[in-house]
């Protein structure tokens, strides 16, 4: 349906790691020990398969070795005396022994959409949740984790060394939440979603545009959370946005990994199976309400994916849903967003309005979105100095390498000098 192929070792420890981690956590009952012994599996793996090949069950192959890693932590004086005081008030008292550390028992149980609850536990802030879901169920590093919210490494591993240890200390146990405080946390979880899908989508810094396989993994969870909730609307709309927006992949990187931006696509290249799904999704849950972000963001993705060309795209209904999630999201992205579409409908002079209306008000001042948006424009009205001077502006401010590049080979084409 989204043309997934044969996954690489890379793909398959990543999408089997929270697998494993849920399934250790289950068991164990320490998140904290459980997330290590993970690790440490997974770089046996990484050091073992490409000599040995793949086992015949990699994911058994991995829960073993770090149930092994785990009992080896569990049996050491030092951690055991760690935890004596929360096994203590714990039942039942034979926890920590029971199953066997190599028992199969529950391990071919998908516990990953448990795993994502408790990273949105309520105890931990929005940014540690995120970072914590973003290590524990995306498979990220911590640098890459650092890379995407611009902080050193080391600031980043002590946020997610301290959610770790949070959510041990909370005693939560490992097990979907009942109806009440699963409605609590799903805003978080919806959230922390479409963040994991949106740094496979577009991935904020490195050599590639794109990391498909963190899309196909937030999808993946976005199903299971819609077997889940069938009802609620905001997940169908997210699992609607995600596959609208999924369906562009193929079409997003030319033989070299360069950008090409949605107007110069081969829409042909786009996943149609996926489109259908997803326009089938939003029309089911737009009429059930209430009306919420995801649905309308999936409204719009929907809107350009079904225009055959791009002369054919509905600007003014997206105007229109753009002022709906303005009402309903209001955010300087949105804004953003929808100066472009108003730029669509009644000109590039509106559009600019609204973007210096967007920097006055003191935000997006250094992002380099404002920059790109200002540019295209700029070039729609015929400014090639200032619109060059823009794409230069936002190619020094993307740590998006494919994306610099883009930028920088647009401001080349139009030449001049200066910044707006």
């Amino acid at each position: 349906m989204t043309g997934e192929g044969d996954p690489t070792p890379e793909d398959l420890l990543r999408s089997l790691a929270p697998q494993v981690l849920g399934v250790l956590t289950r068991r164990y009952g320490d998140f904290a020990a459980a997330e290590d012994a993970v690790q440490e599996a997974l770089l046996a793996a990484a050091l073992q398969w490409p000599e040995e090949g793949l086992p015949r069950s990699p994911r058994g192959w991995l829960i073993q070795v770090a149930s092994r890693r785990m009992t080896e932590h569990v049996r050491s004086e030092q951690a055991r005396r760690r935890r004596e005081d929360l096994a203590a008030g714990r039942e039942p008292a034979d926890h920590w022994t029971a199953p066997a550390a190599d028992s199969d028992a529950g391990a071919d149980q998908d516990d990953t959409l448990t795993l994502l609850f408790m990273c949105c536990h309520p105890a931990l802030t929005s940014s540690a949740a995120i970072a914590l879901t973003l290590r524990s169920v995306g498979g990220l590093t911590t640098t890459e984790i650092a890379r995407a919210f611009m902080v050193p490494d080391a600031t980043m591993a002590q946020r997610i060394s301290r959610a770790k240890q949070r959510i041990t200390s909370s005693g939560v146990p490992f097990r979907m939440p009942d109806e009440a405080d699963r409605q609590r946390r799903l805003d978080a979880v919806l959230h922390v979603l479409y963040l994991v899908f949106s740094e496979g989508y577009a991935t904020s810094a490195g050599e590639t545009l794109q990391r498909v396989e963190l899309s196909r993994e937030a999808i993946r969870l976005g199903r299971a959370l819609h077997r889940l909730l069938p009802d609620d609307s905001e997940v169908t709309g997210l699992l609607a946005l995600m596959l609208l927006t999924h369906a562009r992949s193929a079409a997003r990187t030319g033989p070299g990994g360069e950008l090409i931006p949605l107007a110069e696509q081969d829409r042909r290249l786009w996943d149609v199976a996926a489109i259908a799904e997803g326009v089938a999704l939003v029309t089911e849950a737009l009429p059930r309400g209430p009306l919420g972000p995801y649905q309308v963001q999936a409204a719009i993705a929907a809107v350009h994916d079904e225009a055959r060309t791009v002369g054919a795209t509905d600007w003014p209904q997206i105007l229109a849903l753009y002022g709906v999630l303005e009402q309903l999201s209001d955010s300087p992205v949105v804004r953003l967003n929808r100066a472009v579409a108003a730029a669509m409908v009644h000109g590039p002079e509106v559009g600019l309005r609204m973007v210096d209306a967007i920097e006055a008000s003191g935000h997006l001042t250094d992002h380099h979105r404002l920059y790109v948006v200002r540019a295209h424009l700029l070039e729609t009205a015929g400014e090639r100095e200032g619109a060059a001077a823009n794409y230069r502006a936002a190619a020094n401010r993307t740590t998006s390498l494919p994306e610099r590049h883009y930028l920088t080979i647009r401001a080349a084409r139009l030449g001049g000098a200066g910044e707006r």
